[in-house]
């Protein structure tokens, strides 16, 4: 679970998060929207601790970010709107790899979840292209890959599907639906709802920083243009 509590963040003494609590359950898909600049990329990078909140707590499975981020970052994958913000190999297995690595994993298990990742995300014969070669909604497909080969508890997608076609759009959706059913809690950010209101739980809607909707996709959408957001 991911649970947040009066959460409070400031850029430069302008208000971005304010007073925001939320509970996110293991296996329940989340999505978080609002137009730009309502706050939700700040709060969700508190849940890996990439932010320290001015007030307020943050708590994944139990344990106060704040006090252990390491472990936060271990069970909370994210996804950064920007791909490249992401890389740290030339080639797009290498770069799929180094999450795993890290886990002390096989190599059979390295290569697994390798397989698995670039498989869901329609790039399955990529694995020895050099990074710098890929298109824009190429290298967001890689960026996705790497998060799903971590096979972190939580999964957290920011604009996860900007540049992406139709057919990766509709496998990267099938593997996150797939993720939720085995447990992973999943979170897609984005202002931009086609082809998420018939698969997801539950959406929150954020402006000027505070929970303004929050409900099934049935009971909130027709509210959702009010707070700028495309529902379908």
């Amino acid at each position: 679970m991911i649970s947040v509590s009066d959460l409070v963040y400031r850029y430069d003494g302008t208000t971005a998060v304010d007073g925001v609590s939320l509970q996110i359950e293991d296996g329940e898909f989340v999505v978080i929207a609002g137009a730009n600049g309502s706050g939700k990329t700040t709060l969700v990078r508190h849940f890996n601790g990439l932010y320290e909140p001015d007030s307020g707590e943050v708590r994944v499975d139990g344990q106060p970010v704040a006090e252990n981020p390491v472990a936060a970052r271990t069970a909370v994958g994210m996804v950064f709107q920007n791909p490249r913000d992401c890389f740290v190999a030339a080639t797009v297995g290498a770069d799929v790899a180094f999450g795993p690595e890290n886990l002390g994993l096989s190599h059979e298990d390295i290569d697994a979840r390798i397989e698995r990742a670039l498989a869901a995300v329609g790039m399955a014969d990529a694995r020895e292209v050099r990074i710098d070669t890929l298109s824009g909604g190429q290298q967001a497909r890689v960026a996705i890959a790497g998060a799903l080969a971590m096979e972190p508890s939580h999964l957290v997608l920011d604009e996860p599907f900007a540049g992406l076609d139709w057919p990766a759009r509709t496998g990267v959706l099938d593997r996150l639906e797939a993720l939720s059913a085995d447990g992973t809690s999943v979170i897609v950010v984005t202002h931009d709802l086609r082809d998420l209101m018939d698969r997801t739980d539950r959406i929150v809607a954020l402006a000027d920083g505070e929970i303004v909707l929050d409900g099934p996709p049935s009971a909130v959408a027709e509210e959702l243009p009010n707070v700028d957001v495309r529902p379908c």
